[in-house]
């Protein structure tokens, strides 16, 4: 999860000067042209663990050696996506993406034009406040990950532990509630503040995508994780127009919109329960 942030730092390093340069024209040719050379990679280097040659035994065992805890389709082979949908458990993964990714594009897409229009930073100049308020995000997908091991050592279920860490991680995000009260000190408070709020979202989004195995066998793992990520798309593509929209009517003040999506993004994280029959979402405002 963390590597998927390498690149949200990356783009304010690069993407700025590309198009300060080279014209904007090139700063999305560049960019794509990059994603292909990835993907020679990713053939050339990627085996399922049972047919890379660079894995060792021991390293295969420890891959294979999850439990499923919690089954609820039949471990067969290609369940069908109308099958997986008949699941609460599906319905509110799909849910969960689609309320909280939305929060991670905003983030992504609009923090240049905020911090344009709060304190005159544009071009080149976001480079160094965007790149370090995505690097904090690096911390919390790491961390998240980490957490929940906190409360396994504490002897409890791996599940339950989850859970916990999850519970814990969601009342962070309310740091973000003090950007625009905070703001007027320096336009580095509200990128400390939201790069807090944004490494808790990480290290949320990173738990929400264990759940899946937790809950489903191996062969509908990825079925299930696909039509979350497809929920995740939607919630990004609804709140890109909510937040246009805000910006259209308030745009003689755009700190009302500003003010209004962070409240959004500040609530916008739940608690999550599960078990073998059912997930129950429950907000933590």
């Amino acid at each position: 999860n963390s590597g998927a942030n390498i690149g949200a730092v990356l783009a304010p390093l690069s993407v700025p000067w590309i198009a300060k340069h080279l014209g904007w024209e090139a700063a999305f040719i560049i960019i794509g042209a990059i994603g292909f050379l990835w993907l020679i990679f990713w053939f050339m280097l990627y085996e399922k663990p049972e047919e890379q040659k660079r894995l060792s035994p021991s390293e295969l065992a420890y891959i294979q050696s999850d439990k499923e805890e919690t089954v609820t389709p039949a471990s067969g082979e290609n369940t069908p996506w109308l099958t997986l949908l008949g699941f609460n458990q599906t319905r509110s993964f799909f849910i969960g993406k689609f309320l909280t990714d939305g929060v991670w594009w905003f983030y992504l897409f609009w923090l240049p034009g905020f911090l344009k229009d709060q304190y005159g930073i544009e071009g080149t100049a976001v480079m160094i406040p965007l790149a370090i308020l995505y690097s904090m995000t690096m911390i919390g997908s790491v961390g998240g990950g980490w957490f929940p091991t906190y409360f396994i050592n504490k002897g409890y279920k791996p599940y339950d532990g989850r859970m916990k860490a999850m519970l814990a991680i969601a009342f962070i995000p309310l740091v973000v509630l003090l950007t625009l009260p905070f703001g007027s000190i320096s336009y580095w408070v509200p990128v400390l503040l939201i790069g807090i709020g944004t490494s808790a979202h990480q290290a949320w989004s990173a738990n929400i995508f264990t759940t899946v195995s937790d809950m489903f066998p191996k062969s509908a793992v990825g079925s299930v994780t696909g039509i979350g990520v497809m929920a995740g798309g939607l919630g990004g593509v609804s709140i890109q127009l909510l937040t246009g929209k805000l910006t259209d009517v308030y745009k003689d003040n755009p700190q009302q919109a500003y003010l209004i999506m962070f409240i959004i993004c500040a609530l916008d994280r739940k608690s999550t329960r599960l078990n073998s029959s059912h997930l129950v979402i429950s907000y933590a405002v």
